[in-house]
């Protein structure tokens, strides 16, 4: 198994694909930290039903002493932690709208747990990993950022903002044996995506996979073999990079 033994805490844990994540590496062996603001129960029934081990952590991004609670929390059960997927980020609950019609305090609240999160989060795991010998952060931005989604200004700056991120941290990181690295989905066909388009959903996912060289809407399954890939030492000299996972939507 690709991950054994190793320790991976996983935001945005309790759907979608934050559950996809820590399923699919809990079957390569990695431990796993659910961590989310909601409750990460049912990931973690769905990891021990096929033999896996983690724990639930409750966590705010957005808050400097929840996210080292959260590491703390990892270190007292496993003892190391190895990789970090920031993954938690507001979409679903996001109203669309011009960029100079956008809601100021959904701005705000966008910036602090898509980009201030992400920073939160990696600065509190950064001490473990150094202490481990080194350690893998996978930063989850998006198509959007590289697109332009229109209508959706601040999640676009602030998935821009995480490549950005992903490429200092990086340089930053090198030395300490820590690799960073973004990983840039397509809309995938969540809970996530179908709230966030509303009653426009069937005519969302025709024209994504219509713009894509492989026509085909992306399941979580589709991002769990790139996921899986970054978290293992498969991918040890690959670092500051953002992998399009899009069905050929954009080329970099």
């Amino acid at each position: 198994m690709q991950l054994s033994g190793k320790v991976a805490v996983v935001t945005g844990a309790a759907r979608g694909l934050g559950r996809a994540y820590c399923e699919a590496m809990a079957q390569e062996g990695a431990l796993i930290v659910a961590a989310d603001l909601n409750a990460c129960d049912e990931t973690i029934a769905a990891i021990e039903h096929k033999g896996g081990r983690g724990i639930a952590v409750a966590v705010d991004v957005a808050d400097s002493e929840s996210c080292e609670a959260m590491a703390a929390r990892a270190m007292e059960a496993f003892g190391r932690v190895d990789v970090l997927i920031n993954n938690a980020a507001l979409y679903a609950g996001l109203k669309g709208a011009r960029f100079e019609q956008l809601d100021e305090a959904q701005w705000d609240r966008v910036m602090q747990v898509n980009v201030k999160g992400t920073w939160l989060a990696s600065r509190a795991v950064v001490e473990p990993m150094r202490s481990g010998g080194g350690g893998s952060i996978i930063n989850i931005t998006s198509l959007a950022a590289v697109f332009g989604l229109p209508y959706g200004l601040d999640y676009v700056a602030s998935k821009a903002a995480v490549i950005g991120m992903t490429r200092g941290m990086a340089r930053e990181l090198g030395a300490d044996q820590i690799r960073v690295n973004a990983v840039a989905p397509s809309a995938v066909m969540t809970e996530g995506t179908e709230e966030f388009f509303g009653e426009k959903f069937e005519r969302a996912k025709a024209v994504i996979a219509s713009n894509q060289v492989i026509s085909r809407n992306l399941e979580p399954e589709d991002l769990t073999g790139t996921i899986v890939y970054l978290a293992s030492d498969a991918s040890r000299l690959v670092t500051g990079q953002t992998h399009m996972v899009d069905g050929g939507s954009w080329f970099l």
